[in-house]
């Protein structure tokens, strides 16, 4: 099964945020290459909030382009053979943390974003990742800070989409 056949069964079962969803399932539909950079109209990301629920704490990267604090994630890559794989791959290369494990039940959030030119929008599909208890970050060439923030703190270094996502994830906790 190709990436993009597996983000539309994804995205089909996913049962949050319809609207939402549809307008992701129409820019497949009308893109067949909307999973790649290179579709300057918008395309999916993967994305996953790490969590270490057992101390009630978040690690989020200090973006380098961006300057924001968020979750992890970015562009789907070839060799990424589903959204979960692409999510979790980007949770590791950014937070440096292997054995992450993505929470049960698929996406958590969908997050549809402007971005600067030459592309319009990022389809953002939002997991959550669960860190081992102890687990050490390493910071990454993509990121100038990486720091676990616990729960109550995070909504004076973050944004909105980042408070949802973090809303849906200890939700589904």
């Amino acid at each position: 099964m190709s990436l993009y056949d597996d983000a539309v069964l994804v995205l089909k079962s996913y049962e949050d945020q319809t609207d939402l969803r549809q307008a992701y399932l129409d820019h497949l539909a009308a893109h067949p290459d909307g999973m790649w950079k290179s579709c300057h109209t918008g395309h999916v990301t993967a994305s996953a909030l790490v969590i270490d629920p057992e101390q009630g704490r978040v690690l989020l990267t200090l973006h380098k382009k961006l300057r924001m604090w968020l979750q992890m994630g970015g562009h789907c890559e070839p060799e990424d053979t589903s959204l979960e794989a692409a999510a979790l791959r980007e949770a590791t290369e950014e937070s440096g943390i292997t054995g992450l494990t993505l929470l049960p039940g698929g996406p958590v959030r969908l997050d549809l974003h402007r971005i600067p030119a030459p592309c319009h929008f990022h389809y953002d599909v939002q997991y959550a990742a669960v860190a081992a208890p102890g687990a050490v970050q390493e910071i990454s060439d993509e990121s100038l800070d990486l720091r676990w923030f616990p729960y109550d703190e995070v909504a004076a270094v973050a944004d909105e989409s980042v408070l949802r996502l973090l809303e849906a994830t200890r939700a589904r906790l």
